[in-house]
């Protein structure tokens, strides 16, 4: 119940730190909003979602025969529920893992395959990032974008190279978690037991590896096309506004807003997505502007979520799951 209340608690201060940044303008600047553009957004979300559900399927390879694509379309909801509902989106591959259990695929190949769809994310910003930047060579740019820049291309550069060296050096960092274990007094059948589930996930994940080069460009293609969807609902409702902000600089910005969020690990970024959001957009468009804006991004790519994926959420796992998620984010 404490939980529920802290969650609740984070929603509501999510909501109050635009309305507070905005002032009276910001329900007029929500009034004024055009209706069609956010119809347009919703449905943007929901092409994402079947967008997501075709790469689950092309990534389960020979597997998919077990997952209908109905069943792939509420694990895509139900996971995106778990990202949003946990701290740091912690429960989003414990849900996918679960739910493709049920399925009869096994642990690891689930895992594998959250895995590849994050290595598939992590190419896309980088190359994204990489595009923004040769952007930025021709434009006049302020000291802390140019800060911005650079950090964030650092941290996605030093996240490649770190999976690289896990891949190239896996069975060095198996032994030395073994020998780190053993110093801690974990028993030695546990020690081996992790050892094997690693093992089988890097097995799983290098037979992902091998599908077809063809499903993999698929994949990475789908991949853009669903972050390209979702990056611009910020720079839509800027335009709607009637600001004039350039979306190179409105996905940098969600890109640095919500990666702030994660690591506040709180509950889908609440509260830090949006104070890091204000304190980037409000310079650039206004308070007013920026504020009302942030309300309309945080609602289509968020609350929707929430609103929508929960009882798919409730309905493929149940509220015994819920809470073990909850307990897991917090520990």
């Amino acid at each position: 119940m404490s939980r529920g209340i802290l969650l609740l608690i984070g929603l509501l201060a999510a909501v109050l730190i635009p309305v507070v940044l905005g002032g009276g303008d910001t329900w007029a600047r929500l009034q004024s909003f055009p209706l069609h553009w956010l119809l347009i957004m919703f449905g943007m979300i929901l092409l994402c979602w079947g967008i997501n559900t075709l790469r689950l399927r092309l990534l389960l390879g020979d597997q998919r025969e077990r997952v209908t694509p109905l069943q792939s379309l509420g694990v895509v909801m139900a996971a995106e529920f778990a990202y949003c509902a946990t701290p740091g989106g912690s429960g989003g591959p414990l849900t996918i893992m679960a739910l493709l259990a049920r399925s009869g695929v096994r642990p690891a190949r689930g895992s594998a395959v959250f895995a590849m769809d994050q290595l598939s994310d992590l190419l896309f910003f980088l190359c994204a990032l990489s595009g923004i930047l040769i952007y930025a060579l021709f434009q006049h740019l302020s000291d802390r974008l140019e800060w911005l820049l650079i950090v964030s291309a650092i941290s996605l550069f030093g996240g490649l190279f770190s999976c690289v060296l896990v891949a190239r050096y896996h069975r060095t960092l198996i032994r030395l978690s073994g020998r780190l274990l053993a110093r801690m007094n974990v028993k030695a059948s546990t020690r081996r037991r992790w050892a094997r589930k690693l093992l089988h996930f890097l097995a799983a994940f290098t037979d992902t590896l091998k599908l077809p080069w063809q499903t993999l460009i698929k994949v990475f293609a789908l991949t853009c096309v669903h972050w390209l969807l979702r990056y611009s609902v910020l720079y839509l409702a800027l335009r709607g506004l009637g600001a004039d902000l350039q979306w190179a600089w409105s996905f940098l910005v969600q890109m640095l807003s919500l990666g702030a969020g994660q690591f506040s690990l709180l509950p889908g970024g609440a509260g830090a997505a949006e104070l890091t959001s204000a304190a980037l957009l409000a310079p650039m468009v206004g308070k007013s502007k920026a504020a009302a804006a942030i309300l309309i991004w945080r609602v289509v790519t968020y609350y929707f979520y929430l609103l929508v994926g929960g009882p798919v959420f409730l309905l493929m796992l149940g509220r015994p799951l819920l809470r073990k998620l909850m307990k897991v984010g917090h520990a």
